[in-house]
C-alpha cells in the first residue's frame, strides 16, 4: 500500500474524527448511493418501458407497410407477393385489409378496426392471435355458412361477448339505393377472443379472413395494403426503399419507425431529461465530499503540516485528500448500483408497479437493466465526486508547516 493511500485510509477510519465529520461523510456516502440508485432505477425503468412498447408493438404490427398511392387498393397482390418475396432481408408478406366497422351484439354496440388477413400468414407472422382466451383461433365457416371473428378480450368483456355468440358487423361503405347509400352489415360467429397483451388491440380490434372483409367491404379480390416482416428491424428503411423501387410507380411505403416516431422520440426526449435532473442528486453529493474534505482538512492541518515538515511533497498531500474523496465516493456508487439493480430486477420479476393499460397500452412497469448503463453512471458519479475533491486537495496542498507548527 502507497503512502498516499495509508494516510488517506487511516483518515476515514480514525477513531478520534469528530462526530459531526463522521456524520457529514455517512451523509455523504448515502447522498451518492441516493443518486445512483435513482438514476438506475429511472433508467431502467425507461429503457423497459422503450423495449415493452417496442416489442410488443411490433409483435401485432407489420415492420413495413406497402400501399397504393390511390384509393382502390391493390388488385394483382399475388403476382406482386411472389416479386417481392425475393427481396433481401424479407422474412414474410401478408395481404390484409382495414376498415372501420360497427359491432353489435346484444343492445351492445361499438366501432372496431376491422383486420382482414389471410389465417395461416397471419398466424405465423404476427403473435397477435397467438393468445387465445375462449375459443380457437379459427376462421372456417360453421355449418351454417355464417364466416367467422376473432375479437380482442377486452372487447369482449366490454360487450358481454363469448365464444360462439353470434355478432353483426356494419360496414359504412354500403351499397347505394333509391333512399340513399345504406350501410352493409354481415352476420358474424365469434370462434374465439385474444388477449396480444396490447391495449389498443384487445380493446378495439377484430379479426377475420380476407374474403370476409372482401365481401362486407364491397369490393373484389383486392386487399388494402401488403405488410412486410424483416429479418433485421434496424434495417427497415432500407429494405423498405428495396422494396419500393422493385414494386414500381404508384406505391408508397411506411416503416415501423416512421408510424411511431412521435412515440419514440418522447421516450428518448424522457430518458435523456430523467438523466439530466436525477444527475443532479449526484452533484448534491459531490457537494456533501467537498464540505467532508474541507472539514477534514480543517481538522488535519496540524498532521499534515507535520507530515509535509517530514518530507511529504505538496503532490502527495494533494493526493492523499483525493483519494479521501474517492473512498467516499467508490462506496456511495457500488452502494447505489446495488440497490438500483436489486430494486429494478425485483420490482421487473414481481411487476410491482401497477399501470392503467387505457393509458400507458402495458399493465405494468418494465425495468430493464444493462451493463453500460452501470458503466457510464459510476463513471459519471466518480467523475462528479472527484472534481468535488480537487478544492479541498489543493487546499492542503498549500498548508505552509511554519505557519501551522509555530506555536507548537
Amino acid at each position: 500500500m502507497t503512502f498516499e493511500w495509508l494516510v488517506a485510509l487511516r483518515y476515514l477510519r480514525s477513531p478520534n474524527r469528530p462526530v459531526v465529520l463522521r456524520i457529514v461523510t455517512l451523509l455523504a456516502i448515502v447522498g451518492v448511493a441516493a443518486g445512483v440508485t435513482t438514476l438506475v432505477i429511472a433508467l431502467s425503468m425507461n429503457t423497459g418501458f422503450r423495449q415493452a412498447i417496442r416489442d410488443r408493438l411490433l409483435s401485432v404490427t407489420a415492420h413495413i407497410n406497402l400501399k397504393p398511392i390511390g384509393p382502390n387498393g391493390i388488385p394483382d397482390y399475388r403476382p406482386l407477393i411472389s416479386e417481392l418475396s425475393a427481396a433481401p432481408g424479407v422474412r414474410s408478406i401478408e395481404p390484409a385489409i382495414y376498415a372501420t366497422v360497427l359491432l353489435s351484439s346484444g343492445g351492445h354496440a361499438r366501432g372496431i378496426v376491422l383486420k382482414g388477413v389471410d389465417p395461416q400468414l397471419e398466424l405465423q407472422a404476427s403473435e397477435a392471435l397467438h393468445q387465445i382466451e375462449a375459443g380457437s383461433a379459427n376462421f372456417a365457416p360453421d355449418a351454417d355458412g355464417i364466416p367467422a371473428v376473432l375479437v380482442g378480450y377486452m372487447l369482449a368483456n366490454d360487450l358481454e361477448i363469448s365464444a360462439g355468440d353470434y355478432v353483426t358487423l356494419t360496414s359504412p361503405q354500403g351499397n347505394l339505393t333509391p333512399l340513399g347509400m345504406m350501410p352493409r352489415s354481415r352476420r358474424f360467429r365469434v370462434t374465439g377472443i385474444f388477449n396480444s397483451g396490447f391495449y389498443d388491440y384487445d380493446a378495439n380490434w377484430g379479426f377475420v379472413n380476407l374474403p370476409s372483409a372482401q365481401s362486407l367491404s364491397g369490393i373484389g379480390d383486392v386487399v388494402s395494403l401488403l405488410e412486410f416482416r424483416v429479418t433485421r428491424m434496424d434495417d427497415a428503411s432500407a429494405i423498405a426503399d428495396d422494396l419500393l423501387k422493385r414494386a414500381g410507380p404508384g406505391f408508397t411505403t411506411s416503416t415501423w419507425m416512421d408510424e411511431n416516431r412521435a412515440l419514440f422520440r418522447a421516450l428518448s426526449l424522457e430518458k435523456l431529461v430523467t438523466a439530466l435532473f436525477i444527475g443532479l442528486i449526484t452533484f448534491v453529493a459531490g457537494l456533501n465530499i467537498l464540505v467532508v474534505l474541507t472539514m477534514t482538512v480543517t481538522d488535519r492541518a496540524r498532521d499534515v503540516a507535520v507530515l509535509m515538515a517530514m518530507g511529504a511533497r505538496r503532490q502527495q498531500i494533494r493526493k492523499v485528500f483525493i483519494l479521501q474523496g474517492l473512498v467516499v465516493s467508490i462506496a456511495g456508487t457500488v452502494l447505489g448500483l446495488i440497490l438500483g439493480y436489486s430494486f429494478a430486477g425485483i420490482a421487473n420479476k414481481w411487476r410491482l408497479i401497477h399501470l392503467n393499460p387505457e393509458v400507458y397500452a402495458i399493465p405494468y412497469v418494465p425495468f430493464h437493466t444493462n451493463a453500460a448503463d452501470a458503466v457510464w453512471i459510476a463513471a459519471a458519479a466518480l467523475a462528479i465526486s472527484i472534481a468535488a475533491t480537487i478544492l479541498p486537495a489543493q487546499s492542503a496542498a498549500r498548508i505552509l508547516p511554519v505557519e501551522i507548527l509555530r506555536f507548537e
